[in-house]
């Protein structure tokens, strides 16, 4: 049995404090959640201070999307727990990687939940208690356009811990976005490519694909580091 949707207000306990803190006035007043409401930053769980989101330009280099490939299989292969809208090309074929895994996933579609139907996978996920679908959107919102795109990137970015951009292609929303978030102080990365340089005159660091892992006290498996300097 699927789990129900439930809402998360800004006078519950577990409203995630960054969002607040990120988005200011603009924060939700309410956040529609189905899965496991307890992967939710800001509770108790692995993904706190390691939640890596992920975003790509819908027009990316060959190159990169390989690089990109081969990091969502790190990212599986090492439990790291990821937030994104999973919209573009990349993105998704990111989220088919990460959904063999058994690590948190946090899905968050540029529309209401509400009335939104549910691939298999999702459901297999849901089951499973590592996927958290969550949305700032009412149910009105059925439909997801430019402006809800960027309302939810925005919301997504608040939540992350760190932040890993593919490619933003030239004049996209994509490099708009990034501009926004280096300029708010939360580390961006990107892979070191021609095809980045603009990424890295806006202060994007360098993604290096390498981790360690290490065991916490109940023997699970927990992500120590992963990233650039």
């Amino acid at each position: 049995m699927l789990p129900p949707i439930q809402r998360v207000t800004q006078i519950d306990t577990n409203y995630p404090k960054k969002l607040k803190d990120s988005l200011k006035t603009e924060a939700p007043e309410t956040i529609w959640a189905r899965g496991n409401i307890d992967l939710l930053p800001g509770t108790d769980t692995a993904s706190n201070g390691n939640l890596w989101a992920l975003f790509c330009s819908k027009k990316c280099p060959g190159e990169l999307i390989l690089k990109t490939h081969d990091l969502a299989q790190r990212f599986k292969e090492r439990e790291v727990p990821t937030i994104g809208g999973y919209h573009s090309p990349i993105e998704q074929e990111c989220l088919r990687v990460l959904l063999r895994g058994v690590q948190p996933i946090l899905l968050c579609p540029a529309r209401s939940i509400e009335n939104m139907r549910l691939k298999s996978v999702w459901k297999d996920a849901l089951a499973k208690e590592r996927l958290l679908i969550l949305s700032p959107f009412e149910s009105r919102y059925n439909r997801q356009t430019v402006a809800l795109a960027n309302r939810r990137n925005a919301f997504v970015a608040a939540l992350a811990d760190k932040i890993y951009i593919a490619h933003a292609a030239e004049n996209s929303k994509t490099l708009e976005f990034a501009e926004k978030v280096i300029a708010s102080g939360k580390p961006v990365f990107t892979f070191e490519t021609p095809a980045n340089e603009t990424l890295f005159q806006l202060g994007a660091q360098r993604m290096e694909p390498s981790a360690y892992v290490q065991k916490n006290k109940n023997s699970a498996t927990a992500i120590a580091q992963f990233g650039g300097t």
